[in-house]
C-alpha cells in the first residue's frame, strides 16, 4: 500500500489523469459492446455476442473504478478530514495522524495514532464489483480470441 501525503505529485497527477481516462475507456467499450450485441448486419454469431459481453464487463470494469477514482477528485485536505471525521465521529477524527491511499485496490484510509487504519471516502462496493467485471472481462477475452473460434470452424 502507498503512504504519503496527498500532496504528493504522484497523487495529484493520478488523480487528475485517471479519471478522464477511465471516463473515456468506460463510453468507448459501453459502445463497442452495444454495437457488437446489438449488431443485425450479416446475423450475430456466437463470436460476436462473446466479443460484445467481454468488451460490456470491461466497460462495468472501468465505469466502477472510476467512480471510486471521482470520489478522489474533491479530496482536498480539508475534505479529508471531513472525511475522516464523517467515517470515525469527532472523537475519534481528532486521534488522525495521516492518511493512507493505493490505487490499486482503489483505497484512501484514515490512519490513527495508535496504527489502526479505517477505509473512508471509496465506497466498499467499488473494489470487489470492479474486480468481479475485471475477471469476467478478462475470462470472455480470452474466450474471444479468434484462435479459440478458428479450432471450432475447421472441426
Amino acid at each position: 500500500m502507498l503512504v504519503t501525503d496527498s500532496s504528493d505529485d504522484l497523487y495529484i497527477g493520478l488523480v487528475f489523469l485517471l479519471p478522464p481516462l477511465g471516463i473515456g475507456l468506460t463510453l468507448w467499450m459501453a459502445v463497442r459492446g452495444l454495437r457488437l450485441l446489438l449488431a443485425r448486419r450479416g446475423g450475430r454469431d456466437a463470436h460476436t455476442v462473446v466479443r460484445g459481453a467481454a468488451a460490456a464487463a470491461w466497460a462495468c470494469t472501468f465505469g466502477f473504478y472510476t467512480w471510486g477514482l471521482l470520489h478522489f477528485v474533491t479530496l482536498d485536505e480539508s475534505r479529508q478530514a471531513q472525511a475522516c471525521q464523517e467515517r470515525l465521529g469527532t472523537e475519534q477524527a481528532r486521534s488522525v495522524d495521516g492518511y493512507e491511499y493505493a490505487f490499486l485496490p482503489l483505497e484512501f484510509r484514515c490512519r490513527l495514532t495508535g496504527g489502526q487504519t479505517y477505509d473512508a471516502v471509496v465506497p466498499g462496493y467499488v473494489n470487489p464489483a470492479a474486480g468481479l467485471f475485471g475477471v469476467t472481462a478478462v475470462a470472455l477475452t480470452y474466450a474471444a480470441r479468434p484462435k479459440n473460434w478458428l479450432k471450432e470452424t475447421k472441426k
